[in-house]
């Protein structure tokens, strides 16, 4: 008998064909938004930051494990306000440290942007732009940012299921 005649017949047998249709379900990110909903919600926060707020349950019921992603620079409101205008790249980069995107056509253009996704679905982004004239600090925008405080708040805070 050939390997596709056994193929065949393997895969006519009701348990493999259930099986095989749960395991590509359940493998593809294509299908994720299919079993989890996705509510953007604002938070208090200062307008620098964005929160939003998304439900992992597989079917609305399953709790999904997803570990916290932390993604860009953290840049806190006491580093921005050790900021002065008139200081070296080299200072800069000392207080903020390295940034994360250097544009080839923006080269007087730092960017910090900063993404945390918690494990239980809230995100918090934020981004600050630094602007440099003649090698030094002309000006610097990004909106109000979270203390250090409150940023370890958003990582330690219990998650709900």
């Amino acid at each position: 008998m050939t390997t596709f005649m056994q193929s065949a017949r393997l895969l006519a047998r009701p348990a493999v064909v259930l099986a095989l249709t749960a395991a590509t379900l359940l493998s593809g990110c294509a299908v994720r938004s299919m079993f989890t909903s996705s509510a953007a919600k604002p938070d208090d926060a200062p307008s620098g930051i964005t929160q939003t707020v998304e439900q992992n349950k597989l079917f609305g019921i399953l709790p999904i494990y997803r570990p916290d992603i932390q993604q860009g620079t953290f840049v806190s409101r006491e580093m921005v306000e050790q900021l002065k205008v008139g200081m070296t790249r080299e200072q800069v980069r000392f207080v903020l440290g390295t940034p994360l995107l250097v544009d080839a056509f923006h080269p007087d253009r730092w960017d910090y942007p900063f993404r945390l996704k918690q494990g239980d679905g809230r995100i918090t982004s934020s981004h600050l732009m630094v602007y440099f004239k003649d090698d030094r600090l002309e000006r610097f925008e990004g909106g109000d940012l979270p203390d250090e405080n409150e940023y370890l708040q958003r990582l330690a805070a219990p998650r709900g299921n």
